[in-house]
């Protein structure tokens, strides 16, 4: 007969673990009592969101105090943190080389005064690495947040969200929003307004005298149901004809073989309806149209103005490329500074916080009045 280890102690008998704990130290971090408890780092996080929410407890960086001593000033540390702890915050975001670097810069200025760590993980578009990632950062980590850009479409896209809903530690979504639950209660998220930067760019062009505004967005980007909602809106708010005008989605990306075929398609669909501007996302999509129309003879801004969104690399083509500028390293900025807030608040019925920011148009070389 063999006699098996005794079971741990149930989930409540935990919890009044935790309490007897605080009450004999006054203070206590989250690794320590995973250690002591011999449970995971995410499990302790999970029981003292518990207990923080039944007001028994106040969560702090790095761990918990009760709120009987956090209210005595005689004995409640001065920033209502750990002694020695500093804020750990993961960044996961969807690629290192192009868009995100802005964004990250500015998780990183924010983070910056008050010492905080920010954990960097790349992901690759797909929210089964995504998912990878975030777990890692929690469990292995234990950071005390999490700034995410997740896939949010698809059967895993949806799962991911719902697991960053339930998440132990505070989640703030980067240039993505997203709803949980039965009644769509809203994430707290942090993103550009993409609508109004192509509308901007819509009025621009139609300020110079452009009737006929079409756009042209790639695949595989989240920004594209964004900055063709803005384009649509503002050539009906103006009155633009949208029936012949170019409208292509979905059928050039800058990795494709095919790429020039495609870009062939969009220019004889320009010259067919009369088409004079065009709106086109990413910066690499409009460079690559850039390069044909001088191949083919179409004059850039002669013939046709082109307004790029994104504004990376946009400056560096020939002719330097008007663009929309989303405010990258403002997200980063304002989405730390939220994270921040949440982990400082008290109140563990604080209300979700969705910001919105403003993008820029910078007007270059490639956009003028349409020819005669």
């Amino acid at each position: 007969m063999t006699v098996s280890d005794p079971p741990g102690p149930l989930p409540y008998e935990r919890r009044a673990q935790v309490v007897d704990l605080l009450r004999r130290r006054g203070v206590v971090r989250v690794n320590d009592l995973a250690a002591e408890l011999d449970v995971s780092v995410i499990t302790i996080r999970r029981d003292i969101a518990l207990l923080a929410a039944q007001g028994v407890i106040r969560r702090v960086r790095g761990g918990a105090v009760l709120h009987t001593q956090a209210e005595d000033e005689d004995t409640a540390p001065d920033t209502g943190d750990v002694p020695g702890a500093r804020l750990t915050v993961g960044l996961v975001v969807p690629s290192l080389t192009y868009y995100w670097p802005d964004v990250t810069r500015g998780v990183r200025a924010a983070a910056g005064p008050s010492s905080a760590r920010v954990v960097l993980r790349g992901a690759t578009y797909q929210a089964a690495d995504e998912r990878r990632q975030l777990t890692w950062l929690v469990e292995s980590m234990a950071v005390d947040g999490l700034l995410v850009a997740p896939t949010t479409t698809g059967e895993e896209g949806e799962s991911l969200v719902r697991w960053l809903q339930s998440a132990a530690v505070p989640v703030v979504l980067l240039e993505r929003a997203a709803t949980v639950g039965p009644y769509r209660e809203a994430m707290e998220s942090v993103v550009s307004d993409h609508a109004l930067g192509a509308a901007m760019a819509v009025r621009h062009l139609a300020t110079l005298g452009h009737r006929r505004i079409g756009v042209v967005t790639p695949r595989r980007s989240p920004t594209t149901p964004h900055v063709r909602r803005g384009w649509r809106q503002a050539c009906e708010e103006l009155g633009l004809p949208l029936d012949g005008t170019p409208d292509v989605d979905n059928a050039v990306d800058h990795t494709d073989p095919g790429l020039p075929e495609a870009l062939d398609g969009v220019l004889d669909a320009c010259l067919a309806s009369g088409t004079t501007a065009l709106l086109v996302h990413s910066d690499r999509e409009a460079i690559s149209l850039v390069v044909r129309c001088q191949v083919r003879g179409v004059r850039v801004p002669g013939d046709l103005s082109v307004v790029a969104y994104d504004d990376e690399v946009a400056e560096l083509c020939d002719p330097p490329l008007t663009a929309v500028r989303p405010p990258k390293a403002s997200v980063g900025h304002a989405a730390f500074d939220l994270l921040a807030a949440r982990l400082a608040d008290r109140d563990p019925h604080r209300a979700a916080h969705r910001v919105v920011i403003a993008p820029r148009l910078i007007v270059r070389s490639s956009s003028a009045a349409p020819p005669a």
